[in-house]
């Protein structure tokens, strides 16, 4: 998005690559937080082929830079099996280790089919809010996991609470995947 308009920004190509984070600047009501990253001087992973509103949407062409194993591999929950209540999600914030924080799923909009908002989170993760505040900009696409299952991911911050946002179903990410191969 840009930052400026707010506008989904078309894109004719990018490409993955690996990032350090420098700061963390944490939310306050009125005023998102930020993840400030670098992008470290390695190879290219993969190209980016769209950004879409439902996530961006590419190929990695080397999986092994980032130092993942099929083992985290989990089932993707049906909308009807996503529950109000907790969940937690996966990022990245220190030291480039992945952490699963506490939240809940406060509401659930499971006749959603067309936008990004399929889910309102509240992060009650101590640590979390104490780092961030809540949800940052930065943090979208962290995935929501639920009983073990992959639920979707982050994709909003309410700029009035910090502490909530927006998640998109995981059903609706795979649909858009399948549409741009």
């Amino acid at each position: 998005m840009d930052i400026d308009t707010e506008e989904l920004l078309d894109i004719a190509e990018g490409e993955v690559v690996t990032s350090n984070i420098v700061s963390i600047v944490k939310g306050e009501k009125g005023i998102p937080g930020e993840i400030k990253g670098s992008i470290v001087n390695q190879p290219s992973i993969g190209e980016i082929y769209q950004n879409t509103s439902f996530g961006i949407y590419g190929k990695l062409k080397n999986p092994a830079a980032l130092n993942i194993s099929n083992q985290n591999e989990m089932e993707v929950a049906l909308r009807e099996e996503i529950q109000e209540g907790p969940a937690k999600i996966i990022c990245s914030l220190e030291n480039n280790v992945k952490k699963e924080y506490d939240i809940e799923i406060e509401k659930i909009y499971p006749n959603n089919n067309t936008t990004n908002k399929s889910m309102v989170i509240k992060v009650t993760d101590e640590e979390l809010l104490n780092l961030t505040g809540g949800i940052i900009q930065g943090m979208s696409g962290s995935p929501i996991i639920q009983n073990g299952k992959f639920c979707g991911a982050v994709t909003h911050v309410l700029v009035n609470d910090p502490s909530k946002g927006y998640g998109i179903f995981a059903d609706l990410m795979i649909k858009q995947m399948r549409e741009t191969d």
